[in-house]
């Protein structure tokens, strides 16, 4: 009988199969190479591109890179997203169980007294068993290893969904640490512009004492004073919510953050290789969890069809039964069944229906979350690529005005030392000049910024 029930779940498996769509990739439009690129990239798109550096090999401030491994090893985003990859790996053992027998086993002991009746005298008994049991479901139709598919693919999302987290995260903290780097230096510059300018009314009230000049000129040259002033604690208050941003995202409690090279000692390429728009697929985490995740919803189609058909199940109990524990092994005390079933729904008020509705109908969502993806990855990439062109020429501009204004004000005070005019040149020269200044580093730091916006949007900083 054990034969009989072993060949027919073979032969059953053998010539089972699997219901449900297979999985194949959404055709997409790729363009040959992105917009915004420079001409002479666009003319060789093949260059190996950006995304494929490693974050350490992009930024080269040895702090920056302290603080990033810092965060990679603290940030409770990504400790998170950790823990999520470990619930779907729980999950994938769950489903994946029901593709195998259930065991059990069991024991039990009873002593039974009957009271003494009118016809019947009181007598005592006792019985013993021990036995186990096997549940089979025969995944006939592939309901399970569908279930087992989509929780794989399931398992693979969340584990690009924490590689979205690390690169993320890489340009959060470098985004974070260049504007606190551009703060130090708008802070240094405020402070030596005011010092400059207070000796400036120092000597202006000297000469307003001796006669030499109005106090006119000692109310314009405090308004210098006070307007480099009035920018030192609005800074100082800036750098310390900025100090407090990257601690958290350093996974501490806010903190004063150690600093490296300067704003103007930062290292960036004056073009930067975009690479092959086809090699993004592959790439970018967001766009391969978004496959990971069309792939699970194609197998719960499979599941949801698998419903219509009948389920069968083997099921099979053995061990021993006996009135006296000294005979429970031994002697006739052995017992079986084995048994066979088939469940076939016939009616269920359109549950079935409406359900492979809904994993048809959540597996087109998918692809069009899929396709969108790889849409606005490209948006993104070609905005960051135009973005960090066009903000190092700016920045290249920027130093000219700087330089313009900066020699303006210099012949202003000359102009005003030899009498030639008034304070009110050299107020607007000065206040020009120190605008453009802070204007610059400015400009570097989104130059820098539209590098690490480039850099994530190209899919690097995951790579470890």
């Amino acid at each position: 009988m054990k034969r009989c029930v072993a060949l027919l779940a073979a032969a059953l498996l053998n010539v089972g199969c699997t219901v449900g769509p297979r999985y194949k990739r959404p055709t997409v439009a790729v363009p040959g190479s992105y917009r915004g690129a420079a001409p002479e990239q666009a003319a060789q798109p093949q260059i190996a591109s950006l995304g494929d550096q490693k974050w350490w090999e992009v930024f080269q401030d040895e702090q920056l890179r302290t603080l990033i491994r810092t965060a990679l090893q603290h940030n409770y985003d990504l400790r998170i997203a950790a823990s999520h990859v470990l619930e779907a790996q729980a999950q994938l053992g769950i489903t994946r169980a029901d593709q195998f027998p259930t065991l059990s086993g069991g024991a039990a002991i009873a002593d039974v007294r009957t009271a003494q009746s009118k016809f019947l005298p009181a007598f005592e008994t006792s019985t013993g068993q021990a036995n186990a049991s096997a549940i089979w479901t025969l995944d006939f139709w592939g309901q399970y290893r569908r279930a087992t598919e989509a929780a794989r693919a399931n398992l693979l999302a969340s584990q690009w969904a924490q590689q979205e987290v690390v690169s993320t995260l890489v340009a959060d903290v470098a985004a974070a640490y260049f504007q606190l780097r551009a703060l130090d230096l708008q802070l240094e510059i405020s402070k030596r512009t005011l010092n400059s300018r207070q000796e400036s009314l120092r000597l202006t009230r000297v000469l307003a004492d001796g006669g030499a000049t109005s106090v006119l000129d000692v109310r314009q040259a405090e308004q210098l004073v006070f307007t480099a002033s009035a920018e030192v604690p609005s800074l100082e208050q800036q750098i310390e919510q900025q100090e407090n941003l990257l601690s958290i995202l350093l996974g501490q409690n806010p903190a004063d953050v150690p600093r490296g090279q300067t704003l103007t000692e930062q290292r960036q390429p004056p073009e930067v290789p975009a690479g092959l728009p086809s090699a993004l697929l592959e790439r970018r985490p967001d766009i391969r969890e978004a496959e990971d995740q069309l792939i699970a919803a194609n197998a719960e189609i499979g599941v949801a069809r698998a419903a219509y058909f009948p389920q069968i199940s083997l099921s099979g109990t053995g061990g021993f039964q006996s009135s006296a524990l000294s005979n429970l092994f031994s002697g006739p005390a052995g017992a079986w069944t084995f048994g066979s079933s088939l469940t076939q729904p016939i009616f269920t008020g359109g549950r079935l229906r409406s359900g492979v509705r809904l994993a048809e109908a959540r597996q087109r969502t998918a692809v069009l979350v899929y396709q969108q993806s790889i849409q606005t990855a490209f948006r993104s990439v070609s905005d960051s690529l135009v973005a960090y062109r066009k903000s190092r020429e700016f920045r290249e501009q920027e130093e000219l005005l700087f330089q313009s204004a900066q020699d303006a004000a210099r012949l202003s005070h000359m102009r005003y030392t030899g009498g030639v005019t008034g304070y009110l040149e050299v107020l607007t020269n000065e206040t020009n000049a120190f605008s453009a200044e802070l204007a610059v580093v400015q400009a570097r730091q989104n130059e820098l910024l539209a590098l690490v916006q480039l850099y994530e949007a190209l899919g690097g900083g995951w790579q470890q």
